[in-house]
C-alpha cells in the first residue's frame, strides 16, 4: 500500500468484523468436530462428493445473523443457500470451505468471507481454522496473517516451483488431466489439498507458487483472490456478474512465473481479473 494512500473506513470496519466473526465460527466448527467426532457431524449428501455438515450450516447462520445486525443494509450470498440482495454491497461466504476435509479430519479446511462492491472485492478473510490463523486483506492496505504482512514467493524458476490444483466434476475430468499433462512436461510440480480458499492464501504466504482449477463457486474463491493480490500475486476470474451467480476458472501465482502459467492453465478470458 502506498504511504500516502488512505483505506476506507466503511470496508476496514467490515475487515475487523470479519477478522473477529471468522475466528468465532471456526472454532465453533473445530470444537463441534471434537466433540462428535467424524460419525456425529449431521452429515448430508449435496450430491457425488459434496457434502454438508450441521457445522455448515450453524457457521453459516451465524454469520447472516451477525451481519444483518451489524450491517443491516448489506447482501449476502452463502454457499448453503443463504441470499439476500442489496443495491449497497454483498458479503460472499463458505462457513466451511473444505467439507470434505473437515469430515474426516483432515486439515485443510477453514471459513471464507469476502465484502463485494460492484465488480470489486475489497475486504477479504480467511479463517485457516485447523492452525487458527487469520488471513485478511482490504482492497489497498496489503494482506496479512494474524497482523502480520505476508507477500508471495520469488519463485522464477519453474523447475523450482510447487502449486496445487483443484478439480471439480462439474466439468469433464480430461481438463484436470490436462493441467496435470502440462505441468509435468514444464517440470512444475503440484499437489491438490481439497480446499481452494486454504490454498490460495498458500500463494498468498508464499508457500505454494499458484493455485489453479477450472471451476469454482464464488464464496470459494472472493476472499482469498483478494488476499493474494494485496500480498503481491496476480489474480484470475471472471467478471463479478458471472462469477456470482455461476461460477468460473480461477488462476492465482506469484508474478515471476504467471506468465508461463496462464499459458499452461489458463483457459478462458486472461485478461478478466477482480481487481
Amino acid at each position: 500500500m502506498s504511504e500516502t494512500a488512505a483505506l476506507n473506513p466503511a470496508h476496514t470496519e467490515r475487515l475487523e468484523f470479519a477478522r473477529t466473526l471468522a475466528r468465532e465460527v471456526g472454532l465453533e466448527a473445530l470444537r463441534f468436530w471434537n466433540e462428535r467426532g467424524p460419525e456425529n457431524l449431521g452429515t448430508e449428501n449435496k450430491g457425488l462428493q459434496d457434502f454438508v455438515t450441521e457445522a455448515d450450516k450453524a457457521a453459516e447462520d451465524t454469520i447472516k445473523r451477525a451481519i444483518d445486525e451489524r450491517f443491516p443494509n448489506d447482501g449476502f450470498v452463502g454457499e448453503e443457500g443463504g441470499r439476500k440482495s442489496s443495491a449497497t454491497g454483498t458479503w460472499v461466504v463458505d462457513p466451511i470451505d473444505g467439507t470434505a476435509n473437515y469430515l474426516r479430519g483432515l486439515r485443510h479446511w477453514g471459513v471464507s468471507i469476502a465484502y463485494v462492491e460492484g465488480d470489486t472485492t475489497v475486504v477479504g478473510v480467511i479463517h485457516d481454522s485447523a492452525t487458527d490463523r487469520i488471513y485478511s486483506a482490504q482492497l489497498g492496505g496489503g494482506a496479512t496473517r494474524d497482523g502480520e504482512e505476508i507477500h508471495v514467493s520469488p519463485t522464477t524458476n519453474p523447475h523450482a516451483a510447487t502449486g496445487i490444483l483443484g478439480t471439480s466434476r462439474r466439468l469433464p475430468f480430461d481438463i484436470y488431466l490436462s493441467k496435470l499433462r502440462a505441468l509435468y512436461d514444464a517440470g512444475i510440480e503440484y499437489r491438490r489439498i481439497g480446499s481452494a480458499a486454504i490454498g490460495m492464501i498458500r500463494v498468498a504466504e508464499g508457500v505454494a507458487d499458484f493455485y489453479y482449477e477450472a471451476h469454482l463457486n464464488c464464496w470459494d474463491a472472493l476472499a482469498a483472490l483478494l488476499i493474494v493480490q494485496e500480498a503481491g500475486g496476480k489474480g484470475i476470474a471472471p467478471p463479478m456478474a458471472t462469477f456470482i451467480p455461476d461460477g468460473g476458472e480461477v488462476y492465482c501465482a506469484t508474478p515471476g512465473l504467471s506468465d508461463l502459467l496462464e499459458g499452461l492453465l489458463v483457459e478462458g478470458d486472461k485478461n478478466s481479473s477482480l481487481l
